[in-house]
């Protein structure tokens, strides 16, 4: 079958390892379903696998992709969960100290076709293109749970949401808007604040820009970057929610003001399969729909990982077939 795939780890020039060819069919072994691959969106966490970060040498060579929308053998339309759990683990899946992804310790969703547990797919909303629903396993349940789960922010609070573009903080847009929130968003060019706006977002800014007044919740996964002003964005007892660190460990904690403020840091990872649920009928019910930036065929997988990793993002980046 046709396939996206990294074939040796690549940590200063990732697109080196980037090979679009050929690889083996897989077929589903037991309690695995195979899910022919109509769409999959790309995360930073393919770029890391193109690095070897995360995955050990002899994994390789080592389909890309942890998110996928397609249909099962029946014709069914379904959405994969890329979290990959322990079968005796019965608490929250992010919490599974033997979790894994896609791409990890199975072969990613890039691909003809994909295999993964029966419990990795759900019902596609009919609401939704494939492209559309390739966007909510990884990026979008990411959002959901940061808002919904970890910030207990509540309608006519403010958000801060550090970056315009990429798709958790598209998605956190689209999310804050529709839970009543008031959502501030800090884009680094015009054309990036102004997708915020057209998303819904009530107020943009300059990253570093001073607001008007400290906000209730900022949500951040850029790191060095941004993490200064996201704690001195914060009215106290305000809530910083991180989900990533693009741009590097901050150079400082900002400890003092972080307890003399009583300010909350909570961190936060995809989701669980019952948040993807809660996603999904959310989705269907409100109308909602992913930002799509880029759309391009399979083939064309080198031009999508480059926009990516140059920042040239308007939304998800998504594969089809």
């Amino acid at each position: 079958m046709r396939a996206v795939y990294a074939d040796r780890p690549s940590p200063d020039a990732p697109l080196d390892a980037l090979v679009v060819g050929e690889r083996p069919d897989p077929e589903p072994g037991p309690g695995q379903v195979a899910v022919d691959v109509r769409a999959a969106s790309l995360n930073m966490h393919d770029v890391w696998t193109l690095r070897g970060v995360g995955i050990k040498a002899e994994q390789f060579p080592m389909i890309l992709g942890m998110d996928a929308a397609g249909t099962l053998e029946d014709g069914s339309e379904v959405v994969v969960y890329p979290v990959v759990n322990d079968p005796d683990w019965g608490g929250d899946r992010t919490l599974d100290p033997r979790r894994s992804m896609l791409t990890e310790d199975l072969q990613g969703s890039f691909a003809e076709r994909v295999i993964v547990p029966k419990a990795n797919v759900l019902p596609k909303p009919t609401s939704l293109s494939f492209a559309e629903a390739a966007c909510l396993g990884t990026a979008w349940l990411t959002a959901y749970r940061m808002l919904t789960t970890r910030s207990g922010l509540h309608a006519g609070q403010t958000m801060l949401v550090q970056g315009a573009s990429g798709g958790v903080s598209t998605a956190l847009i689209t999310l804050g808007v529709a839970a009543g929130l008031r959502v501030w968003v800090t884009g680094s060019t015009q054309e990036k604040r102004d997708l915020a706006s057209k998303l819904g977002a009530h107020a943009t800014f300059e990253p570093g820009a001073r607001l008007p007044e400290r906000v209730d919740g900022v949500f951040d996964s850029v790191g060095k970057a941004t993490w200064s002003h996201s704690i001195k964005s914060l009215k106290p007892g305000g809530v910083l929610v991180t989900c990533g660190a693009t741009t590097g460990e901050p150079d400082s904690a900002e400890l003092t003001r972080i307890f003399f403020l009583q300010l909350r840091v909570i961190g936060s990872t995809m989701g669980t399969r019952q948040e993807l649920a809660d996603l999904l009928t959310l989705c269907e019910t409100a109308d909602l729909h992913p930002q799509v930036g880029l759309e391009l065929p399979m083939e064309q997988a080198p031009e999508a990982f480059a926009a990516m990793i140059e920042g040239r993002t308007a939304g998800k980046i998504v594969l089809t077939r």
